[in-house]
């Protein structure tokens, strides 16, 4: 195995050189006939110009494979900066258990495909769970506490039967690598002053469970609230917030809110603070409601991108946070005992009026 790497390893440097082997010969041949050659030691223009014209094509020639080798590197690097991206933050199916998602994320590192915001979406046997969250700053710096979060919650999100259980585990992940974190950051072992200790290191989250009569079981730790998509987007209550994961431990009674729902045809929008608090170059936040109130009907793949586009076109297409938006649309149909069409009026002549439903009656039983 070691000899098989060894020879791997040999391989691939002498691939990073093959570009410079000409540049390099024909260097080493006029530098030969420079000093080897009589003729070319005799003072004169016309020697001085071949041997300028000699030097200028090895230089444009070294320059020339450099940038060959190092446009291959970075083809190679966006390469696995993508696969690293399909497996940390996978997009979420298109459709899930009767419900329509989309998601997208914008990183707001140079360069990178991913940051410091998570989203993710599985069917359970106890519904479809769902998190998004924003690790305290951005970038490359904060993938740690999104493995731990995002691993978490997709072993939680199955092995849990309570809502309250799953956001436990997250909690226990999170501190057990900040724990290791810290130790890394020891002055013994690291010897630099770190650029994001883990002693500032939160992570704001919203974890929620859509039932299958579109109930929704929701907690919120330090997160921005969701929008639910009507004639405008309006905020979804949530409740009373939790401190951020991280920050303080969480209470040990815990009770997600249970006062909304998603009703056939609805369409909630998941974002991180990222996309409210992104400015253009007078300081003007981003409209995000605004943005969010499209044609109607506009599937959530194409509410994503238009949002992304019109966020971009405000930033100057330079964001200045993360921004995360994860969509999901409840295409369910309607199950007996939901809500009804209004009663008709009676035919002409009839006397008989139609029974009215109260409206306890004509919601989700």
């Amino acid at each position: 195995m070691i000899r098989t790497r060894s020879l791997d390893s040999d391989g691939s440097r002498l691939r990073r050189l093959a570009p410079l082997a000409l540049p390099v010969a024909w260097g080493a041949m006029a530098v030969a006939w420079r000093f080897a050659c009589p003729p070319a030691r005799e003072p004169g223009l016309p020697i001085r110009i071949a041997a300028g014209v000699v030097f200028l094509s090895v230089g444009v020639g070294l320059v020339l494979g450099v940038r060959r080798g190092l446009i291959r590197e970075l083809v190679r690097a966006r390469a696995v900066a993508a696969a690293t991206q399909r497996v940390l933050l996978r997009p979420p199916p298109g459709r899930l258990e009767g419900l329509t998602l989309a998601a997208g994320q914008l990183s707001a590192s140079r360069g990178a495909s991913v940051g410091g915001d998570l989203y993710e979406a599985v069917a359970t046997p106890h519904g479809v769970r769902i998190v998004v969250g924003d690790v305290r700053g951005h970038g490359l710096a904060a993938l740690g506490a999104v493995v731990a979060v995002l691993g978490s919650f997709r072993e939680a999100a199955h092995d849990e039967p309570e809502l309250a259980g799953v956001l436990r585990r997250l909690e226990r992940a999170l501190e057990r690598h900040l724990r290791e974190r810290a130790r890394d950051e020891h002055p013994a072992r690291a010897g630099t002053d770190p650029e994001h200790p883990a002693a500032e290191e939160f992570v704001t989250l919203l974890l929620l469970e859509i039932g299958p009569d579109g109930r929704l079981s929701v907690f919120n730790c330090g997160h921005p609230g969701p929008y639910l998509l009507g004639r405008k987007a309006e905020r979804l209550p949530v409740g009373d917030p939790l401190p951020p994961l991280g920050v303080l431990p969480l209470p040990a009674g815990l009770a997600p809110y249970t006062a909304a729902r998603l009703l056939p045809g609805e369409t909630l929008v998941l974002h991180t603070d990222g996309a409210e608090e992104a400015r253009d170059h007078r300081g003007r936040f981003f409209a995000l409601d605004s943005a969010l109130t499209g044609p109607p009907g506009e599937a959530p793949a194409a509410l994503v991108r238009r949002v992304h586009a019109e966020l971009l076109r405000h930033t100057g297409g330079r964001p200045a946070d993360d921004v995360a938006l994860l969509v999901v649309r409840n295409d369910r149909a309607r199950v007996p005992g939901g809500p009804r069409a209004p009663p008709r009026a009676p035919p002409p002549g009839t006397g008989k009026q139609q029974p009215t439903h109260t409206h306890a009656q004509r919601q989700w039983g």
